[in-house]
């Protein structure tokens, strides 16, 4: 075959090669360091899930005040019963309507302080934990007025309902630019950042209690739905002996090297079931270089 007639075939070749498509990247989160304080926060009753959070060593559960209206449960005297058999920390968060904006103003963030505060008494939490105020939407500029007056209906609220004292300690969970508003103005002493990076300041805010692993990451030897979190040493977390008394927070970490979080995997369809094709004959493994095509042709 003349030599001249084989450039166009080299070029398709070249061209095809350049053209494959690459394998797919996988994301995952960068593994925590040992002696990091890891938690994990759930929408649901954990009280059947208390073994497999033991097993995980899990340094703090975070759970949800709610109100009586939502479809939600809210932390119950039966589960923290069940979580005060763990060696970690509780942390609680109120969360209602908590991604309308249309909720923010400060009669709802004095009458939700209320309710909040009345829940934490009934549960046993000791004074001087926190209680963590979701703002759980991308808050702008423009939206920073009712954040504000929301959280100094909060701060209110909580003080009038421990008699003009605040029995407990006011947390923010929210955006970097929301977690720096509400600090920033003294409303809140704590503050959790959302997992959600692309929020406005979140992947420039450094002044966080508990952050949020990115949105959609897992443990994997958890079997429920939750969300990923570390925290620093004080982030207004209690611990509940299991006759009920206080008992001193845990401010350090296991210091054995904790579980890699990971994306939750997207749900696959059932495979189907085909009878098995029968093997063909054995062949030698085809010479699949450039030469090897080449030779092929002659």
């Amino acid at each position: 075959m003349n030599l001249i007639r084989l450039g166009p075939i080299f070029a398709a070749l070249v061209l095809a090669a350049c053209e494959a498509t690459p394998p797919p990247v996988v994301a995952s989160a960068p593994p925590l360091a040992a002696n990091t304080i890891r938690g994990v926060d759930v929408a649901i009753d954990s009280t059947t899930l208390v073994n497999e959070i033991k097993h995980a060593r899990l340094n703090f559960v975070a759970r949800y005040y709610r109100d009586p209206a939502s479809r939600w449960p809210a932390l119950s005297p039966r589960e923290i019963q069940s979580l005060s058999t763990l060696d970690a920390n509780i942390v609680t968060v109120w969360e209602w309507h908590s991604g309308n904006l249309a909720s923010f103003n400060y009669p709802t963030g004095f009458y939700e302080a209320q309710s909040a505060f009345r829940q934490a008494k009934s549960l046993g939490q000791p004074e001087g934990s926190a209680i963590y105020f979701a703002v759980d939407f991308n808050a702008h500029q423009q939206d920073f007025y009712w954040v504000d007056q929301y959280f100094r209906g909060v701060r209110a609220g909580l003080a009038a309902a421990g008699n003009g004292r605040a029995r407990y300690k006011i947390g923010v969970y929210g955006s970097g630019a929301v977690c720096a508003l509400v600090k920033g103005e003294h409303l809140a002493e704590y503050s959790w950042l959302s997992g959600a990076t692309a929020w406005e300041g979140t992947s420039s805010y450094a002044a966080w209690n508990i952050k949020q692993a990115p949105l959609g990451m897992r443990y994997p030897s958890l079997s429920f739905d939750h969300d990923v979190n570390e925290a620093r040493q004080d982030y207004g977390g209690f611990r509940l002996a299991a006759d009920g008394r206080p008992m001193p927070p845990l401010v350090t970490a296991d210091a054995s090297p904790p579980e890699a979080a990971v994306p939750q995997p997207a749900a696959q369809p059932a495979p189907v079931q085909t009878a098995p094709a029968q093997p063909p004959p054995a062949q030698p493994p085809p010479d699949q270089s450039l030469i090897g095509v080449i030779k092929s042709w002659f």
